[in-house]
Order: C-alpha cells, then structure tokens, then sequence
C-alpha cells in the first residue's frame, strides 16, 4: 500500500504545497486537559488486541499521552506541521448535521486525515513512526470531532465560533476557546482526576451504546450540539448559567470520544489481526 504523502512529510521525507485556507483554522479541541482525559477513558475501553498493538507501537507512551501529540507539534516549523496538516483538526459542513464527501475541501479535512492515517496503521509497509503518528493523529482527531465546535457550519462562517467574543467570567474570549479549554479548566481537576470521575460513571449499557467506531454519528452529534451552545442573547458575558447549562454536555462529549477512541482502535487492530 502507498503510504499517503502528507504521512511520508511529517517524517521530513517530503515537501507539500501550502494549502489556501488556513485561516478557517480553529483553535486547538479540548485543551491538554480535555484530549487526555479522553485517551485516559479509552484506555479502560481497549480490547486485548489493541492493547498490545499499542504497547508494541508507543511503549510506555499511553493514549493519553499521545493524545496531544499534534497539537504540541504545532509549533514545529516544518511545512508538515505549519500548513499541511492545520486543516486535520475540524470538518466544515455544508448541510446542517451530516457529511457528504463534498464537504472536504482539497486540503483535507479531520475525515479525510482520519481515513488516511487509519490506512497508514493497518498498511505491512508503512514504517513503526509513520504508525506512530498515525496513532497519536487518530487518538486527537476522535477527540476533535467530540467537540461540537470542531464540526463547523459553512452557512455561519465564524470558523467554528472563533469569531463569536465572549466573556468567561470576567475575561475575554471567545466561544471556541471556551469550550476548549473554559468549561474543562473550570472544574479545576487534573485530567486524571477528571477522567477518573467520568469513567466510573460511564454504565456498562452507555459504553455499549456508545461504542461506534463511525465518525458520521459523532460528527451528526457535534452538529446537533454546536446549533444549541451558542448564546441565546447578544450579551457576550458567559458565567454560571452558561457552566450550569453546559457542563454536563461538555462532560459527556468527553466520556463519549473516550468510549469511541477505544471503540475505533478495537476495530482497526481486530481487522489487523484478522488479516
């Protein structure tokens, strides 16, 4: 299988043509705290198979470790990390809740990286760092496409609420950035704390009905999230109503891309080990 050339460019082997619309680029999905929070709950949720494939890839690297690996890249001046692989983090839609193929634009899109670096993981010829950060792209873009914001709307053309100003308790910002990292760093908890008390909490019948390895639905369920956490007043100041009324969905996106990280990853490793 030939590996797909932005894969082969990360590793320096390349260089690609700048893409033209970066500045549709959003800021970064859940923060630190929020990305490994979510590999943290998959790691509860891996089957035999994949535990060991991952252990045999990251070593002592866990998913939440690997989680924030392509954001903390960010800042890597290669034109990999500068330009091509900007784009990886968010889809844009252009029907309101679902993908169609057209929605990718030639840069790509977090589907299209997703299919790509999946296809990298399961190729015999692709080398131990190209499944490397494959690994840690899939584990970040699942949690991307939890985050209502990362599924944007062509028809509001505020590049997933980053236009949208806000003040956060006093501070300015925006809709993006709160939820982000806000609504998160607001509960004042470690990601290990944090992901401790969302994953007791998961239900064996929640993590069985969520466990779909199919990004269509987490991506028709952001949609259907991002329509409703917008503020409903004109009034740019956000506080303790707002936490009231969507921390319980911020926490709930969270167990869900940990559930679904695990969910994917099962699948990917069990059709490996199936061929």
């Amino acid at each position: 299988m030939k590996l797909s050339k932005f894969t082969i460019a990360a590793l320096g082997a390349v260089t690609l043509a700048s893409t033209a619309n970066l500045v549709a680029t959003p800021a970064h999905a859940w923060g630190k705290t929020g990305h490994r929070i979510t590999g943290k709950i998959a790691t509860a949720y891996l089957s035999v198979e994949a535990k060991a494939a991952i252990a045999e890839l990251l070593g002592p690297e866990s998913l939440a470790e690997a989680s924030t690996y392509a954001d903390e890249m960010r800042s890597n001046p290669s034109e990999f990390w500068q330009k091509t692989a900007n784009p990886f983090h968010y889809v844009t839609l252009q029907q309101p809740h679902d993908y169609h193929a057209d929605d990718c634009p030639p840069e790509g899109d977090a589907m299209s990286a997703l299919k790509d670096f999946t296809a990298t993981l399961k190729s015999d010829d692709a080398s131990r760092e190209e499944k490397q950060l494959a690994l840690r792209f899939i584990v970040h873009i699942i949690g991307d496409l939890h985050q209502p914001l990362h599924v944007g709307s062509a028809a509001l053309s505020d590049r997933g609420g980053n236009d949208v100003k806000v003040v956060f308790f006093g501070e300015q910002s925006n809709l993006h950035r709160v939820w982000d990292s806000g609504l998160v760093d607001h509960q004042k908890l470690s990601y290990s704390e944090f992901s401790h008390w969302l994953q007791r909490r998961i239900t064996p019948a929640q993590a069985q009905t969520w466990a779909t390895p199919d990004p269509y639905t987490w991506i028709n369920e952001s949609s259907q999230l991002r329509d409703e956490v917008y503020p409903q007043t004109d009034e740019p100041y956000l506080g303790w109503d707002y936490v009231y009324n969507y921390t319980p969905v911020m926490k709930q996106r969270l167990q869900q891309g940990g559930v679904r990280i695990a969910a994917y990853l099962n699948d990917v490793f069990a059709a490996n080990s199936e061929g």
